[in-house]
Parts: C-alpha cells; structure tokens; sequence
C-alpha cells in the first residue's frame, strides 16, 4: 500500500507546478466529461455530486488527474494493479521470514510457560505474605501491650520509688540528726526531716499506708531530737548577745542568719519550743537594747552643754542674782543664746554617724542638746533599721521588733520625759523639731516603716513645747518691767538684740518647711517688741534722744535680720519702713538744732511771693540776719552734725547715711532760701554774704568720701 501511494502521488506531486501555473476550471471540464453508459446507471444517483465536486475542488490529486482527462476507470484499474503487486512483493518478504517468525513464535511460546511457572511461585510467596502479616500483627499488638505495661510499671516504679524515697530513714540522716553538730550539713539534713514529716502529713494515702506505722514512730522521735537540739543551739547563740562589748549586729548577720532555717524548722514542727525561742529572742534584745540606749544616755548627759534656762527669754533683765541662786554671767553678753549660729550645721550634718561618748568626752568637748538629740535618734534609727530587717528576714514577723523596742522607747521616752519639761531654748527645740522631720525622710527613703509612730510622737511632743516656750518669750516683752530694762544709752538694747537674733534663727529655720503658724507667732512677738522698744524710748528725756534710740534699734534688727539670709519677709520690711520714718524725723531734729531760724523762715515764707503781701513784705532786713549768721557758722554746724552723728549711732555706715541726708535737706532749704532773696527787692545786694551752693556741694561730697 505504502508503493501504490507513492505511484500515485509522485506524478501528482511532479505535476502540482503545472496546475498551478495553469488557470484551472473544474466546472468546466467536468460540463464536458463523458462517462460510458452503464445499464446499472439507472440506480446510481447523482445528487450531492457537484457539493463532493466542489469539496474536492482543492484536493490537488483530484485536481491533477481531472486536469489531464484520465478516465477514472483506468485510474482504478492501475491502482488495482499496484496493490497487487504490492501484495505479491509482501508475500515474498514474509516467506523469507518464515523462519525467524517460527523461532518467534517458539520463543513466546517458552515465555509462556516461564511467566505461568512464576504465575504460580508468586501465589505461593503472596499465600505466605499473607501469613506473615498476620503474624507481624499479633507482634504489634503484643508488643503495644507490653510497652503499655511497661509504661505503668515505670509509673507505679517512679510513683512507689518517691513513696520508699520519701518515707524511709536512712541510717546517715539519723546519725547526723541525733550525734552530729548543727552546721550547714545538719541544716540540710533538717531540710529533708522537714520534707519526710510534712509528707505523711499531707498526703492521706500515706497515712492508710502500712509502711507509715513503721516509719512514723521513728520520724517522731528524729523530730523531738531535732527539736530538741536545735533549740539548745539557737538559745546558746542567743545567749552570746547577753554578753558586754558584743557587736550585735555582727552576730546576727554573721551567725544567726546562717542558722534561720533553724527557727523556720521549729515554726513548722515544734510551735511551743518556737515561741520559747521567740520569746527568749524577744526577752533578749529587749534587756540588751534597753540597757545600751540607757547607758548611751547616761553618757551623752555628761557632754550636754546647758543653753537656756527659766529665766533665759528676750524680755527678762538677769543682772543681778538673788540669794539662793547663783550669780550668772548678764544675759545681754551671752547673746549666743537667742543666735543661731553655727547649730544651723546640724542639719547639713543629719545623716552623720551618732556621737561617740568616750571620745568625745576625752576632749572635754561640751554640745548643745540638739546635737545630743541628734545622735540618739541617729543610733536609734540605724539599731532599729538593723533590727526590724534581721526579724523580718530571721523570724518571718515584724510584730516582734515592736515587742522588742517596747524596752528602747521605754528608756528614750524616759529620758526625753525628763529633759523636755527643763528646756527652755526655744532654738534648740525648733532645730529638734527640723531633726526629727529629716529622720522621717530618711527612714521613707530606707523604706523601713517601723519608727513612723514614734517619730510621730515625738515630733507632737516638741511642737507644745515649742509654743510654750515661745509664749513666754512673747510674755517677757508683754510684762517687760521697763524701769527695769531701761539703760540711759542710745545704742541698741540688749532686748532688742535678743528678739533680732531669736527671729532671725527662727524666720532661717522655718524657710524649709514654711510653717504658717510659727509666722503667725513671729508676727505677735514683734507688736510686743515694738511696743516695748516705744516704752523704752520714752525714758529718755529728748526726742531726738527718742528717736535715735529707735533709729539704732531698727538699723541693728535690720542688719542681723540680712545676715540671716534673704528670708526677713514682711518683719524685715515693717522695720526698714520704721527706720525710713524715724530717720526723717531725726534729720528734721539735727538741722533744727544747728539751723532752726534758717528752717523755721524757708517753711513759713519762703514759699511765698515776697511781693505778693503789700502789707507785709519781706524785706532785706529780715532776711539778713540769717543769711550773715548761715555764712558764718555753716561750716562749723555741719562738723558739729558730723560729730553728732558719729557719737549718736553704733552703725557708722547707718551714721553716715544720715548725716547725707541731712546735708542733702540742708541743702534744699539753703537752696530755697536763695531763690526767695533772689525775690526780694534790694535782695542783691545780699549777694555778698550768700554762700555758694557749689560750696556747699563740696562740703557734702567731702563728707561722703569718709564712708
């Protein structure tokens, strides 16, 4: 078949070109074909021939014999002949083969009966998987039940094993428990007691379990030893504390806080001998403490240094002793005592180690009660910080470092019972008072809570004290005797010196907290002291005396109140407005003294047109007099002031101060009575004696050059 298409496409193919080249017309020639008549062509149909024709119209085998007008006849009967003698030329080829496809055919046959003998071995071999499967699946399922049982018997091994580890006693624990000493190893061996007897507390399995009526009598026994020991240990320890000169603290971190396990263990399983320890503790550090703070006090009232006493307020005169009281040195010189002074370092020195007494005593060195104050609230906050933080830690319960203290602020309220009610330096108490309010903060910082209600109390106590002793500084001025006080001197008065310093110290010390009270009290204390200051004045027989006496007074408060620092406030500004008023006077005074008719004409008539009074006009005559007598004298007058001013007040800077302005009012009147001469008609002629006011000018500035 494959020779017959190739004869009969190669022409068509070797002739495709021609047909190309040449326009063929199938409708054409197909009008013109002729067929040969068959008589069977009566039932052969020809519809649907000329839709096949043009189907075929591009088919280039059809095209290409229908071009060359082949006969489809002879067409057929040529393609006949080669599929027969390719049929003929098959044959051949397969009887050459014969042979091989004999072998072929004996060859399959073989495999045949080689792949039927494998058919055969592989239903053997599948028979025998299949046994094996199921046998392997008996092994699974037996090996599954075993590793279930022995996942149980682990469970159960583990579970019995922690029982055994648990309940038994081995020989080792015993001895160390009953022949060993107490260190870190029976510590340990404690630990593991403990486990063993709160488990067959616990755990009501155990308790059923007849392994505990074995065990247990043992573990009682191994309990009442340990107890029993361990308590003869921590009373022993207890016990070192009782003895002189021994640093408690060290004891307690060094030793005892190794050993707290001990009082854990004992707080667990034996309750009674725990609260003997507890109290032994308790009854121990009590009598300890207590006997330490009373010997601290006993040795800090040697170094006290008395400051005041009863009769130590601002408005009472000390001069003179009485017959059974002892001559004392006058209050006015020992003006130290109202002053702040250097006990204002206290409080840049709060947080400094608590005096020492024995050496402070070696150097005879005397202290005001505020440092002694200091330095036991010092040891006491850092004792009971020690103190509250060891229970804590030790015994697990704050409420005993009360119990213990109970016997420390028994003593320290005590002896504060007994200073307080004697102390009368109202500084030192305030200075107390700012003490106890920087404990409070540093103890907050610490974070230790335990002094906060003593504290509390403490400062509630100084506060009345306080008052009281302020109010009778405020007393003394009220009921001054001032025949008593009053001293035939200008300068500033020892009571006035006394109040400048006390409010001074007072006003510094109350900066930090701002109490509105104590202002309030300052302000009363100074209406008394201006009420005495005016009292005292009065004695003195002038009013210039009067009012340079006031004028020192105001200067003297003034400058102490600035070298307190910048805190005067509203009494610092009442006294520089009382000075201003009181110097004005004292000028007036000084140049009515020294230039009375000079002043007295300029204030009554110099102020007026000398022609405006037809009837009485001030004439050359009258004005003549004064301005000859001012000439003549001017300069000797203002030394004369000078010397006054130097003599009248303790403060040459205040004096001088003074004097200027007196010169400078001078000056104005001068100046103003020659504008009114200037006025006068004939007033010219005056000229000659009138004194120049740059003269003058010179004399002032040659007068403030002194300062």
């Amino acid at each position: 078949m494959a020779d017959v298409a190739g004869v009969t496409v190669s022409p068509s193919i070797g002739e495709t070109s021609d047909a190309q080249k040449n326009v063929f017309d199938l409708g054409a020639f197909v009008g013109d074909l002729a067929l040969e008549e068959d008589p069977s062509s009566d039932d052969i149909s020809l519809e649907g021939l000329e839709q096949e024709l043009e189907e075929c119209k591009n088919n280039d085998v059809v095209a290409n014999i229908l071009s060359k007008g082949t006969k489809l006849r002879d067409y057929t009967k040529g393609v006949e002949n080669d599929l027969r003698k390719v049929e003929l030329d098959s044959i051949q080829d397969y009887i050459k083969e014969s042979d091989n496809l004999v072998s072929l055919h004996d060859q399959i046959r073989d495999c045949d009966s080689i792949l039927s003998q494998m058919e055969t071995l592989l239903s053997g071999f599948q028979a025998e998987i299949g046994s094996i499967s199921s046998d392997i699946r008996i092994l699974q399922e037996k090996s599954m039940d075993m590793s279930l049982r022995l996942k149980n018997r682990k469970v159960a091994e583990s579970k019995l094993a922690k029982f055994v580890e648990d309940i038994i006693v081995p020989p080792r624990m015993v001895d160390i428990l009953v022949d060993g000493e107490v260190n870190e190893e029976y510590m340990r061996t404690l630990e593991i007691l403990s486990k063993k007897l709160k488990f067959i507390e616990v755990d009501p399995l155990v308790k059923a379990s007849k392994a505990l009526k074995d065990v247990q009598p043992e573990l009682e026994k191994l309990r009442q030893k340990a107890v029993s020991k361990v308590f003869d240990f921590i009373v022993q320890k207890l016990y070192a504390l009782r003895k002189p000169k021994t640093n408690i603290q060290i004891l307690q971190q060094n030793v005892l806080l190794k050993y707290k396990y001990v009082v854990t263990f004992l707080k667990e399983h034996g309750k009674e001998i725990y609260n003997e320890v507890r109290a032994a503790y308790i009854d121990t550090m009590n009598k300890v403490l207590s006997a330490h703070f009373r010997a601290y006090i006993q040795a800090l009232e040697k170094l006290q240094l008395d400051i005041a006493t009863y009769n130590d307020l601002i408005g009472v005169e000390t001069r003179s002793s009485g017959l059974f009281t002892r001559a004392r040195e006058p209050l006015k010189n020992r003006s130290a005592v109202f002053a702040l002074g250097d006990r204002i370092n206290i409080l840049k020195e709060i947080d400094e180690p608590a005096l020492i007494p024995h050496i402070a005593e070696a150097s005879s060195i005397k202290y005001p009660y505020e440092q002694l104050f200091r330095s036991l609230q010092k040891l006491l906050m850092d004792t009971a910080t020690s103190e509250y933080n060891f229970c804590d830690d030790f015994f697990g319960e704050e409420s005993i470092f009360y119990e213990i203290f109970s016997g420390p602020f028994g003593v320290i309220d005590e002896h504060f019972n007994s200073v307080l009610p004697n102390c009368y330096d109202a500084i030192g108490l305030m200075l107390m008072i700012q003490i106890i309010h920087k404990h409070q903060l540093i103890m907050s910082r610490r974070r230790i809570p335990c002094l906060d209600s003593y504290l509390d109390k403490v400062n509630i106590s100084l506060w009345p004290r306080f008052k009281l002793v302020f109010d009778m500084h405020l007393t003394s001025l009220r009921n001054a005797n001032v025949k008593t006080l009053w001293e035939d001197d200008v300068h500033p008065h020892y009571v006035m010196r006394r109040y400048a310093e006390f409010t001074a110290s007072l006003i510094h010390l109350n900066t930090e907290r701002g109490d509105g009270q104590l202002d309030l009290n300052l302000e009363r204390l100074r209406m008394a002291v201006d009420d005495l200051l005016i009292k005292l004045a009065k004695n003195f027989p002038k009013q210039k005396l009067q009012t340079v006496f006031l004028i020192n007074n105001y200067d003297m408060t003034i400058t102490v109140l600035k070298e307190a620092g910048p805190e005067g406030g509203k009494i610092q500004m009442h006294f520089e407005e009382l000075l201003k008023s009181n110097t004005t006077i004292f000028v007036e005074e000084l140049l009515q003294e020294h230039f009375n008719g000079l002043i007295k004409f300029v204030k009554s008539k110099a102020s007026e047109d000398p022609t405006a009074s037809p009837d009485k006009p001030i004439t050359v005559a009258e004005v003549e007099p004064l301005v000859k007598d001012f000439a003549s004298r001017w300069k000797a007058a203002i030394e004369l002031m000078h010397k006054d001013v130097i003599t009248s007040f303790s403060n040459f800077l205040c004096g001088m101060e003074i004097l200027r302005a007196a010169l400078t009012q001078l000056l104005l009147y001068y100046t103003r009575l020659s504008d009114c001469i200037k006025r006068i008609v004939g007033g010219s002629a005056l000229n000659k004696d009138l004194v120049s006011i740059s003269s003058i000018m010179y004399e002032i500035r040659k007068y403030s050059r002194t300062f």
